[in-house]
């Protein structure tokens, strides 16, 4: 049986973009604008405030790891009062070694790896609102050491760079989010792969995508009755079952579409379709344009 979470995160299409090391020590802190794209940072030692926007004030310790993955505005400080120095994540890009805040020199207060990097999917969006606004997670060594080798490996310019960093980013997002405790998580796929009675039903989706599901036939599988399955998915994954199945659906074809290595008919079955015209007017009418058009003007 297929693997949501996996799916999702194959179909967002990461690559690292910028990793680099930041200490802080005494009276300092950095205020970030809302970035829009992932971004990610693991404690090597000390500690630390982040502040999201519209989130709970975290202290972060030694071997925290924090993703965000559409990354809004927050604020990163040690613990005396200050006013943020305002910065500019993409200027950042171009800086050399660690990156230190508050007093220079001496023993810092806490010294961390942080990084963000691109989903190259257009429809990333759609797969990002599946994912909790913010991940925190405390004391898993496997994320540390893949943030090291994300670290080392933008540092270098090695064969097969690129390659590597997207595997590397692509096991940062399925630890984190699998290292998650989930049955907290706000709406989305992670509360959903939680709930031992949707569990079943999601899995199910991803698995047998042309299988012309009705919500009977999901209730069924989750063992409840059409309208308690209704609302709970609903309620927990945030989208009802049959607008979750036909995202995904169009989330898929997008991607077959974008290889341009199939014929539209064979795209419209390979998504659960049964004729070429059919799958046209879902598509157009979910896209905003036609299935061939689109394919054509992908790059």
């Amino acid at each position: 049986m297929s693997d949501p979470l996996s799916e999702v995160i194959a179909l967002l299409q990461p690559r690292a973009v910028f990793s680099k090391g930041i200490s802080g020590a005494g009276r300092w802190g950095v205020r970030y604008s809302d970035f829009g794209q992932p971004s990610f940072s693991a404690v090597l030692e000390g500690s630390c405030r982040l502040a999201v926007d519209g989130q709970p004030t975290l202290t972060l310790q030694a071997g925290d790891f924090v993703l965000l993955p559409a990354t809004p505005g927050f604020t990163l400080s040690g613990f005396e009062p200050v006013v943020p120095e305002r910065i500019d994540a993409k200027a950042t890009s171009s800086s050399k070694g660690e990156v230190r805040y508050g007093t220079r020199g001496g023993r810092p207060d806490v010294r961390m790896l942080g990084g963000y990097f691109v989903f190259d999917s257009p429809d990333a969006a759609l797969m990002v609102s599946l994912l909790p606004a913010l991940v925190h997670v405390r004391g898993v060594e496997r994320l540390s050491t893949l943030v090291q080798f994300v670290r080392d490996e933008t540092s270098a310019q090695r064969s097969g760079r690129d390659l590597v960093l997207t595997r590397l980013v692509e096991l940062l997002l399925i630890e984190a989010l699998r290292s998650t405790p989930a049955d907290n998580a706000p709406p989305g796929l992670l509360r959903g792969l939680a709930d031992a009675r949707l569990a079943p039903a999601i899995r199910q989706m991803h698995s047998h995508l042309t299988r012309p599901w009705t919500v009977a036939q999901l209730a069924k599988s989750a063992a409840l009755s059409r309208s308690a399955f209704f609302d709970r998915f609903t309620r927990t994954v945030g989208l009802p079952p049959m607008e979750y199945l036909l995202d995904w659906r169009m989330a898929v074809a997008r991607g077959l579409l974008r290889r341009r290595e199939l014929a539209i008919t064979e795209v419209a079955e390979r998504v659960g379709y049964s004729s070429a015209s059919t799958f046209t007017t879902a598509f157009s009418r979910h896209v905003g344009q036609s299935p061939g058009r689109y394919a054509r003007a992908s790059p």
